[in-house]
């Protein structure tokens, strides 16, 4: 048989439901989960990370002796191993639109969830105690500032933070509304059955409810037709 095993970071939530920081992660646990696949959990050491992906990104997916790196390679390989997980009951055209839900939730979303966690002073606590609250005190001080520093310049480049804080909330007040006019009634994003589509999206949103971080849950909260969405792919993911 395979021997799945799914790499994540070191620094573990403790909160039921959310089983890693990484929004990437969560998805590929989740797509693990709904294609009813066996696996492991590895916790990288982080100065050994580049041994399993040389770019120094999760998710990894080690598959027997193979290294897979880059969710949506991981999620092509989920679909390969457990036909019909990442499209179930769509055809051509809806397989097509599923893929491209899945790159908005990467492209359009994530930057949201690095605003809330690195860039906004209440929610940097979190992120900086998970990750950097390991290193000795010498070089805890001077590398978190770092990467931090780094993904907020990466944000800016992105087009994400170059209006500041105020107005990148003010585009996820919007996005999260024109998200909760199309979140279904019921079922899923595309159909009776899940697919990868709410894989993508439920990953990023379910990240911004991060219950330590009260003020990026409360806005996905605000919005009922999304929170029912996502409590509905909770779930049936989650089992």
């Amino acid at each position: 048989m395979t021997k799945l095993t799914l790499c994540d970071f070191p620094a573990k939530t403790q909160l039921e439901g959310w089983s890693s920081y990484s929004p990437f992660v969560l998805e590929i646990d989740r797509a693990l989960r709904l294609a009813k696949l066996s696996y492991e959990r590895h916790y990288v050491d982080m100065m050994k990370l580049k041994q399993l992906n040389p770019l120094g990104q999760l998710p990894v997916l080690v598959i027997d002796q193979e290294n897979l790196a880059g969710s949506t390679h991981i999620l092509h390989r989920i679909e390969a191993l457990a036909p019909g997980t990442m499209s179930a009951g769509l055809d051509a055209r809806g397989q097509a639109e599923a893929w491209l839900w899945k790159e908005f939730s990467h492209t359009s979303l994530y930057p949201f969830v690095l605003a809330t966690r690195w860039v906004d002073e209440r929610g940097w606590p979190v992120p900086r105690a998970a990750f950097f609250s390991a290193l000795p005190a010498p070089i805890r001080i001077f590398v978190a500032p770092l990467v931090r520093r780094s993904t907020i310049k990466k944000l800016i480049g992105r087009d994400f933070l170059r209006g500041g804080l105020e107005a990148c909330y003010e585009r996820l007040e919007r996005t999260l509304d024109a998200l909760d006019a199309r979140a279904p009634a019921s079922g899923f994003w595309l159909g009776d059955r899940p697919s990868v589509a709410d894989l993508g999206l439920f990953a990023q949103l379910h990240s911004l409810r991060l219950p330590t971080i009260a003020f990026g849950a409360e806005r996905v909260a605000a919005r009922a037709g999304l929170s029912r969405y996502l409590d509905r792919v909770d779930a049936v993911t989650r089992a």
